[in-house]
């Protein structure tokens, strides 16, 4: 077959990419076209994205390929646009770190319950996602939302920029709490009892098709979500597995058949998301890599900086299991001082306080190990699926320690890789758009044929055992 090229626009919350995906029609290429920053940028007292920006360095990225079949953007979730009637944008869109929402989850509970607005939606509760931001603007009568026409997703808004055409696309509309998974449309009646116009919210489309053109290059409406295109590029066999997105963000679950809304779930506060092809995504978010990206942030402005590897192995050499947290507690959710956050979170736990770097990035590692662990035994429970092999892909793939200390606490065989399962799950929906793979199924067994993959099995799983339920302790002192 002639090669295809498509283009694979992935951009997460540290930094984007435009990677050129070759495929010869037996094995898959990857090269990076254009690397770029993502930096919020504060004014005003809000923390915004700088959409301009991405919108410049998304441009900039395809022009620099010499060449392309096609074009498919992915990005992070929950975060939007307001336009105007005439396709206007109204305002940088507002980062999920920012405060405004902040008590608006206990004021949505109090006009709609938490059991309601589960049963509606089936997406896991945290304080950042759509609807909070939303009824944010709402409870301060915000003139932007009451003058807007549509509400456009981050990547709907690239997409929108790139063709002219304006989507809601469905993976990343199943995110925002806003979309009721099992009706296959918007949770109208939850929105309109928290005032939220429904005029905003158009009819969702399905990805896998192609909407448009940019300079002649078809472009392929692939999932947005950046985690959904993520559990595509998991080169599985089979469906009894667990897939782990490990960067900023770690995504911990399963793929299924259809959604599970019920009250275990809401109990677990688990997520169920939209994917490709009509499948479900039950999840959990975790904090994930963000704790450790602050923190090297923190000592690089006291002026001690590492790199991630040097991390990984102060900690490989730090004493084991001296203090846990629970990645997931609301005070390592805002940007800042993260180790100082850390020591103090030990210290109100009446643990020994991380004394350097070495000991706070190890105490970062166990716990997220931990918290996978934790996390993965509630998705068993809930679903009754047996699960032997975790799959993990993105950056985190990289930490061998991490993988390592994963394998041993949740007793798995962790598969590390690839690294760019997110680009490559863009990929194999543009390649199988224009006719090059067959299925999703064809799509995984290329990307186990074309790239390297790690495998870690478990090994001091004893030591590992005697320390869960001194973790759980934390978890559910913290929920009480």
């Amino acid at each position: 077959m002639i090669e295809k090229t498509v283009l694979a626009v992935d951009i997460g919350a540290e930094s984007g990419r435009v990677i050129a995906a070759h495929f010869d029609g037996s094995r898959l290429r990857l090269e990076e076209i254009n690397r770029f920053p993502n930096v919020p940028v504060k004014a005003h007292d809000t923390l915004h994205w700088d959409i301009l920006r991405l919108w410049n360095d998304v441009q900039s990225g395809i022009h620099k390929a010499e060449r392309a079949d096609s074009i498919g953007i992915d990005t992070w979730a929950i975060d939007f646009g307001l336009f105007d009637r005439v396709g206007n944008l109204l305002g940088n869109p507002v980062h999920y770190r920012d405060r405004r929402t902040e008590g608006m989850m206990d004021a949505v509970f109090a006009k709609v319950s938490r059991a309601d607005v589960f049963a509606a939606t089936g997406i896991q509760m945290l304080p950042f996602n759509t609807l909070y931001q939303l009824y944010s603007l709402v409870q301060r009568h915000d003139p932007m939302l009451e003058s807007a026409a549509r509400l456009m997703t981050i990547p709907d808004i690239l997409y929108y920029w790139l063709t002219g055409v304006p989507v809601n696309e469905f993976t990343n509309a199943t995110t925002t709490q806003c979309f009721n998974t099992g009706a296959g449309e918007w949770a109208f009646n939850l929105l309109d009892r928290l005032g939220i116009s429904e005029r905003i919210f158009a009819p969702v489309s399905a990805p896998g098709q192609i909407l448009g053109s940019a300079n002649g290059i078809p472009v392929v409406l692939t999932p947005h979500h950046d985690t959904a295109c993520a559990v595509l590029g998991v080169p599985a066999s089979g469906s009894d597995f667990a897939y782990l997105s490990s960067g900023t963000w770690s995504l911990l679950g399963l793929e299924i058949d259809r959604p599970v809304i019920n009250a275990e779930a809401l109990a677990l506060n688990v997520t169920n998301e939209g994917g490709f092809g009509g499948t479900t995504r039950l999840l959990k978010n975790i904090m994930g890599l963000w704790l450790l990206q602050e923190s090297r942030r923190a000592w690089a402005n006291a002026g001690d900086e590492h790199s991630y590897d040097e991390l990984a192995a102060l900690a490989a050499r730090a004493e084991p299991f001296r203090a846990l947290i629970d990645p997931d507690d609301p005070e390592f959710l805002p940007p800042g001082d993260m180790p100082a956050r850390i020591r103090a979170y030990c210290e109100r736990t009446d643990q020994p306080i991380p004394a350097d770097v070495g000991a706070v990035a190890r105490c970062i590692f166990e716990s997220l190990a931990l918290k996978y662990r934790y996390v993965l035994d509630q998705l068993r429970r809930l679903t009754g699926r047996s699960v032997a092999t975790l799959h993990i892909v993105g950056g985190g793939a990289q930490n061998a320690l991490l993988c390592q200390m994963t394998a041993d606490a949740t007793g798995c065989t962790v598969i590390a890789g690839p690294v760019e399962a997110t680009a490559l799950g863009n990929a194999m929906v543009q390649l199988i758009a224009l006719g090059a793979l067959a299925s999703v199924t064809e799509g995984r067994a290329l990307i186990r044929d074309s790239f390297p993959l790690v495998t870690y099995t478990p090994r001091d799983t004893a030591a590992w055992e005697a320390i869960v339920l001194r973790f759980v302790s934390y978890i559910e002192n913290q929920n009480r």
